[in-house]
């Protein structure tokens, strides 16, 4: 438990300012995070980056490998947010449930250390025209069971969220490659 609570003051001093965040809700059984990014591109050309470059973006802090590159998504429902590991192993981090292209994608499924916590999430990532091209609001609620309460998870889960998304904009405004 104190390596968890390591991570997650780890998490906040890290967290960049350039997503607006926000813990929409939070109880001991719960709660829901929400991100937004003002993305300058098309909402269609933000949705093929968004599925067809997460291993460009994600950050490979967050991933068991260490290596965003091992990172897909498969476009289809049913689809794997998947990780290749060593010696043909893998980890599901989430299922496409819903695909609407330029517009919207939905997943299910908990990420990082909530794997370990008997957690489901469903998250939504909605994507809008908007002056300065595309506004994307990524909503991730998460309900499950631990003895602290899962409410102690919201704002570390928020600013790990905020990181990925932050950089999956200055991805596709820049073109930034990040380091492993």
């Amino acid at each position: 438990m104190r390596n968890a609570f390591v991570f997650a003051l780890t998490i906040l001093a890290l967290a960049p300012a350039t997503a607006k965040p926000d813990v929409v809700d939070s109880a001991s059984n719960g709660f829901t995070v929400k991100v937004t990014v003002q993305i300058q591109a098309t909402p269609r050309d933000v949705y093929r980056q968004l599925i067809h470059n997460v291993g460009d973006w994600w950050n490979s802090a967050h991933t068991y490998s260490h290596d965003s590159h091992n990172l897909s998504i498969e476009e289809k429902p049913m689809g794997c947010f998947c990780e290749k590991l060593p010696n043909e192993g893998s980890v599901r981090h989430m299922e496409v449930v819903s695909l609407f292209p330029g517009k919207a994608i939905g997943m299910t499924g908990a990420l990082g250390p909530l794997q370990n916590m008997a957690a489901s999430g469903n998250m939504r990532m909605e994507l809008s025209a908007s002056e300065s091209g595309t506004k994307l609001d990524v909503t991730y609620t998460v309900t499950g069971y631990l003895p602290s309460g899962m409410n102690t998870w919201a704002a570390p889960v928020d600013s790990v969220l905020t990181d990925q998304f932050t950089r999956f904009k200055n991805y596709v405004e820049r073109g930034s490659r990040f380091p492993k």
